[in-house]
């Protein structure tokens, strides 16, 4: 069932819309920081994607919708797809308000809201970039809570996928990214991915892959790595150690589907 924004904001101009996938998110869900947010983010839509919950994540969406519906949208998906679907989905549903930029973001907020205009900023800043990536970057003046363990892992992992991919990518499953909404970038979500947790992954390779057919001389061009002010390991994640194993495999996966 859907709620669909094009509905929701008769005659009124959408510049960006931010996908927010949802499993059993009601106790790490914070409607207050998004009603607050969307207050003075005049031209943007929430679209909350509900991924079969079997918690009371819906009723809090839906209450969120309602609240107010030229910011907020839910799309309810019928049973439980994966975090990597249910972005897709959401996209698709985005797509259809022709907005200039699409991007997805975490429930829990582990990159704040505020962060949001940065993004867009770099769109306008760098009119060739199709891509922005947020980046956790722990530098000095920025506020970046990581748990080691995880940190050093997820340091591992990103190397392999540099070397996959063939571009230096710092930090490619941060949950925060935005589109430029182009042909280019539709075709990415046109097929279901191979990869339920690093279709981050997916998604760059499949960017490339385009670029590289479309006689692009440098894909690595059009992608940006903004890093975060701030970021924080929020408790409750969904992803665990044994995850790491999968996405290893995943990534074999990905790397064949590039030859």
């Amino acid at each position: 069932m859907a709620y669909p924004p094009d509905r929701l904001l008769p005659g009124q101009m959408t510049k960006t819309v931010i996908v927010v996938p949802c499993f059993n998110e009601a106790n790490r869900l914070a409607p207050e920081a998004f009603c607050d947010f969307a207050r003075d983010w005049c031209l943007g839509v929430f679209l909350f994607v509900d991924d079969g919950s079997t918690d009371n994540t819906l009723q809090v969406l839906t209450a969120l919708q309602k609240s107010a519906p030229g910011r907020f949208a839910v799309l309810q998906l019928p049973h439980n797809v994966g975090k990597a679907e249910a972005v897709r989905q959401g996209f698709l549903e985005a797509f259809r308000l022709s907005p200039e930029y699409v991007g997805f973001w975490d429930a829990d907020l582990a990159t704040p809201l505020d962060v949001l205009p940065l993004f867009e900023a770099v769109f306008r800043d760098r009119p060739q970039t199709e891509i922005v990536l947020g980046a956790r970057v722990q530098l000095l003046g920025r506020d970046i809570r990581r748990r080691t363990l995880r940190h050093y892992l997820g340091r591992g992992f990103a190397t392999a996928v540099a070397v996959v991919l063939s571009v230096n990518v710092y930090d490619s499953q941060c949950g925060a990214k935005m589109f430029r909404v182009t042909d280019s970038v539709r075709s990415l979500f046109i097929r279901p991915f191979l990869s339920r947790w690093i279709f981050d992954v997916e998604i760059l390779a499949r960017f490339i892959k385009v670029k590289q057919m479309q006689g692009s001389p440098r894909p690595e061009d059009l992608l940006y790595e903004l890093p975060l002010p701030s970021w924080r390991d929020v408790g409750g994640s969904k992803v665990h150690a044994k995850d790491f194993v999968t996405a290893v495999f995943d990534l074999v996966r990905i790397y064949r589907s590039l030859q």
